[in-house]
């Protein structure tokens, strides 16, 4: 039913790769600027496994809905920079734990 293609290992293992580096930044880490890089790390590591399948398959929208996880990572960078420049400028420092003093 399923055939593993030869061709599909390499490009599914190093978006997996990528994606579990991703994810080791956002669980280890605390600086939210580094989290961010993670979390893009993670939504290329999806976006090249979707091309893959995509290409081999002949799946024609894969590469529409990779636009749309890479204009969702543009936006979500975005806010994610405004509130460590908004933290940064109030109270210094650049860390996940400083987020909990924004409720004020």
């Amino acid at each position: 039913m399923f055939s593993f293609s030869e061709n599909l290992f390499l490009p599914v293992f190093l978006s997996g790769l990528i994606f579990f580096i991703g994810l080791f930044g956002v669980l280890v880490r605390r600086n939210v600027l580094v989290i961010l890089m993670s979390l893009e790390l993670m939504l290329n590591g999806v976006n090249l496994n979707i091309l893959s399948f995509a290409r081999i398959y002949g799946w024609e929208e894969g590469p529409v809905l990779v636009f749309f996880i890479m204009t969702l990572a543009a936006a979500a960078a975005g806010v994610g920079l405004a509130l460590a420049v908004r933290v940064y400028k109030v109270f210094k420092v650049v860390e996940v734990t400083s987020f909990n003093n924004l409720r004020e």
